[in-house]
């Protein structure tokens, strides 16, 4: 009877022991899922973007360890230049999945006045082009460099979506394209290399989709990227789940996009002299 209870006590501080050891090694055998990029990443379509950016949905909904790195404004070039940072890339050293939004800054923070000028009335795209080529530059440095420092991770390169209608829109296509042109480029010429989420065939120009500034994601729309990332992350073995647990309610960030207004004017100005422009090009000689 005595040797009975010698043997449960020794179990009992076994266990004891034991039991933290083999609960801390669950955690640490959760995914570490990492978020890279820019205001859409970071999600600055939120006045709440660290509990219901879609990142944080999407490591919610499958039980990852969780790092949001993006910052708003960024382009490649910045990106490439935080990859560097001490902290950045120790994220990046540990990360089992990283999810990239890159692109839309490289040309809405360039010279995006005459880009629209010379698409809405020359019918020219050639500096969204020049964008593009920059962009694939980048983005092999970027994947590269990732690749040198953690060659295992699971990369998802988010494509880019048109959130504007009209005119506005009509260049916006422009831009989106040679974005994700370029993305798609990548793909073919490194297979394997990185998994398209492809979230502009998600997010289209309804109005539910975008915040008050008409640029970055609404609550609905990071729900909508989470879900397009679960399912990319499902089709790879990386998680069960395809529909967005949301633990915390996005709520839509309420600054109006001054900014898009005054393109809508410009278009519209730029439209019309577009007319003047084609008359004056028939009448010159050839």
């Amino acid at each position: 009877m005595k040797m009975k209870r010698l043997i449960a006590l020794v179990l009992c501080l076994l266990l004891a022991v034991c039991l933290p050891v083999f609960g801390a090694a669950a955690e640490e055998d959760a995914p570490f899922y990492l978020v890279l990029g820019d205001s859409i990443g970071y999600g600055s379509g939120l006045s709440n973007p660290r509990e219901a950016v879609y990142g944080k949905i999407v490591a919610d909904t499958n039980g990852y360890d969780y790092a949001n790195d993006a910052i708003p404004g960024y382009t490649t070039t910045a990106l490439l230049r935080l990859m560097q940072t001490e902290n950045v890339k120790a994220d990046i050293e540990k990360a089992d999945i990283i999810n990239i939004s890159i692109g839309g800054n490289n040309y809405l923070l360039g010279n995006m006045m005459k880009l629209m000028a010379d698409v809405l009335v020359k019918g020219d795209d050639s500096g969204f082009a020049a964008i593009g080529e920059d962009y694939y530059a980048d983005l092999c440095e970027i994947i590269g460099a990732i690749r040198e420092w953690n060659p295992d991770a699971v990369i998802l390169m988010q494509t880019l979506y048109n959130p504007q209608t009209g005119y506005v829109g009509e260049v916006y296509d422009h831009g989106t394209k040679w974005i994700n042109d370029s993305v798609n480029r990548y793909a073919e010429e490194h297979p394997g290399e990185i998994e398209i989420v492809d979230v502009a065939a998600r997010l289209t120009d309804h109005p539910a989709d975008f915040a008050a500034d008409r640029i970055h994601p609404s609550a609905a729309g990071n729900e909508k990227i989470a879900a397009a990332i679960l399912e990319k992350l499902a089709e790879l073995g990386l998680g069960d789940a395809t529909e967005p647990v949301v633990t915390t309610p996005g709520k839509d960030a309420r600054i109006p996009g001054g900014s898009v207004y005054v393109m809508e004017i410009y278009a519209k100005l730029l439209h019309f002299m577009s007319y003047v422009y084609n008359f004056f090009a028939k009448l010159s000689p050839r």
